[in-house]
């Protein structure tokens, strides 16, 4: 059950994918307040992002053959409790929404240790031609392993989304 924010609960982020983990957070993440530091939040839910992006084929061969691939257009970090040294975490991801140029995607870091989701890093990534590095649509293929991912990660509780980013159209 999400909480009265819309918050997913820690069992319902952690119901999704798990892409990243679990991993036990070394001293050398601590930050001068005790807890992790910021960085590593963003680099473990850019790695789960990652990851759902490879398995949807976007993968170094991808870009090497197809000349395109996606760059991050906006991102979104929120944090909902404290990491410390020691505890055990996991990432999870889902994609949101996408159009035929743009995918919507997000990632839950989950505390396994306090059974706490931790933080959501919210991203939109544009599908660009690596040449003219102007955004481009999808290819069929590429539109359906994002929808197939789309529906691997379909849930029964909304994305906590920021609200000033995700899909836009234009009117």
């Amino acid at each position: 059950m999400t909480s009265p924010a819309g918050i997913p609960s820690y069992v319902q982020a952690a119901a999704l994918p798990r892409e990243c983990g679990p991993v036990a957070i070394p001293s050398d993440y601590e930050d001068e307040n005790g807890h992790m530091n910021i960085r590593h939040y963003f680099d473990l839910e850019a790695q789960a992002i990652a990851v759902v992006f490879d398995r949807m084929g976007i993968t170094d061969d991808y870009r090497a053959t197809r000349g395109q691939g996606f760059f991050t257009a906006e991102h979104h970090i929120r944090y909902y409790a404290e990491v410390h040294v020691g505890d055990r975490v996991s990432v999870h991801a889902r994609i949101v929404e996408r159009s035929g140029k743009v995918v919507h995607a997000m990632a839950f870091l989950v505390d396994d240790t306090t059974k706490r989701l931790a933080s959501t890093l919210e991203v939109t990534a544009t599908h660009v031609d690596l040449t003219s590095r102007r955004v481009v649509p999808f290819a069929d293929d590429v539109a359906d392993a994002v929808d197939r991912e789309l529906a691997r990660t379909d849930v029964d509780w909304p994305a906590p989304a920021c609200g000033a980013m995700g899909i836009r159209t234009r009117a």
